[in-house]
């Protein structure tokens, strides 16, 4: 009996699951292997090897992972679009799924004939769907395009009908990638109060997303699909802060290396000597297209982010402090030297900066040769999104003019993460009270 109790509390339990392509280099080879099945034309690419998970009731679980990880492969074999080429699933419950909105639906039929459709694909009756057709009618808000036929929508509209379908049957589970941010903001928040909802009814969500602000938000726990493989499943902080250094390319693989060399070398001096002849920036997201100029007396030959402890930081927690640096060699006597920083959003609008002129810091002389670090310390309170960090070293000439040495504009694309959420751009930690009288 106790076997069986815990076998119920699992709605998805994943065995040593595998999902093996078959890639060809050419169409004729292709179509020899159809014609001769005995004459092997192709080489196998590797999907999903070796893959086990269990997800409990009421759990919402994060996926993480880089493009072409294998989180699509994983999802659409647990609601059976595609089909393993080994290991098994079992799933205990009704499964909505947002990955491919409208897959169901028939492009020549109107819109509220897909929602028939769509709910008898799902397994309801004529009866189940009429109780929950105005919801999907009220969710997707589309007007009197209802009654045309879906192939006249927009994509916007269609996008709308079809998460209204997905997310209006009561599933036992569902799952979620990356589609919460269809149509325009009012749609937006539904669809978040809904998934809202849903977590509070204690009901199984399994949440995709590169936002790692959503997973933080949003999830009880976390896993990360690397190359086809869970890499790591555990507590959500400490996935995203793994997901993070995937991201850049300091993942395991870089982590081993350092235990090898603290393990044969004394571990202090050896690190600090990795550090030091490390760039920054090599960790971090270097914009590709940023806007570089200057007369070139000094030259900004890195940057980076970091924590109070001093080690590189891929994402911005807006409620903790961070270190902004910038290092620059000086390739003429400079006196006098301005260090700047400047924070902008993805259109490009400045959004706060500041430099050494502004904090009255005297910088001093500087010859050439020298190099200089310059540190920013400070919190970053804006809202969760993404933007880009500039960093410059200028000078007022005799007369008064602001030449530039060297600036890089949009040098660092960088995420800002929170726990919170708010209004407009900043952050405000308020502290509210609420009393009765």
């Amino acid at each position: 009996m106790k076997d069986n109790e815990e076998q119920e509390e699992y709605v998805i339990e994943i065995d040593n699951l595998g999902k093996d392509y078959k890639m060809f280099d050419k169409k004729m080879d292709r179509l020899v292997e159809t014609i001769i099945p005995i004459a092997k034309r192709h080489h196998t690419f590797k999907a999903m090897e070796d893959f086990n998970l269990k997800v409990k009731k009421g759990e919402v679980l994060g996926i993480l992972g880089k493009n072409g990880a294998g989180k699509s492969t994983l999802l659409k074999m647990i609601t059976g679009v595609v089909t393993p080429t080994n290991g098994s699933i079992k799933v205990n419950g009704k499964i909505s799924s947002l990955l491919e909105l409208g897959t169901a639906f028939n492009m020549e039929l109107t819109g509220i004939e897909n929602i028939y459709q769509h709910g008898q694909v799902m397994g309801l009756t004529n009866e189940q769907i009429e109780e929950v057709k105005q919801d999907i009618i009220d969710f997707a808000d589309i007007g009197e395009h209802l009654y045309q036929p879906v192939k006249t929508y927009s994509s916007g509209m269609f996008a709308r009908l079809a998460f209204a379908c997905a997310i209006n049957v009561n599933p036992d589970i569902l799952i979620v990638d990356e589609v919460l941010s269809v149509g325009d903001i009012a749609f937006q928040l539904k669809c978040f109060k809904k998934f809202e909802q849903f977590k509070e009814k204690g009901k199984t969500i399994l949440f995709v997303t590169h936002n790692v602000t959503d997973i933080i938000r949003n999830c009880t726990r976390a896993i990360i699909i690397d190359e086809g493989k869970k890499i790591f499943d555990g507590q959500v902080k400490e996935a995203v802060e793994r997901y993070k250094k995937i991201i850049v390319k300091l993942d395991k693989k870089e982590e081993k290396n350092l235990e090898e060399i603290i393990q044969k070398e004394d571990e202090v001096e050896k690190i600090k000597e990795v550090k030091e002849n490390t760039n920054w920036k090599d960790y971090l997201e270097v914009n590709p297209n940023l806007i570089q100029y200057g007369n070139e007396s000094a030259e900004i030959i890195d940057f980076g982010i970091f924590d109070e402890e001093g080690n590189i930081i891929t994402s911005i927690e807006n409620d903790k402090e961070v270190i902004l640096k910038s290092k620059v060699k000086f390739n003429k006597d400079v006196n006098d030297p301005i260090f700047t920083m400047t924070v902008k959003d993805f259109k490009g609008l400045d959004i706060t900066g500041t430099n050494t002129v502004q904090q009255k810091i005297a910088t001093g002389k500087f010859k050439k040769g020298d190099t200089a670090i310059a540190e920013f310390k400070q919190k970053l309170s804006l809202a969760p999104n993404k933007y880009t960090l500039s960093f410059s070293c200028t000078k007022f000439n005799a007369n008064g003019e602001l030449e530039v040495l060297d600036r890089k504009y949009d040098a660092l694309l960088v995420e800002i993460t929170s726990t919170k959420d708010c209004v407009g751009l900043f952050r405000l930690d308020s502290d509210i009270t609420i009393s009765k009288i």
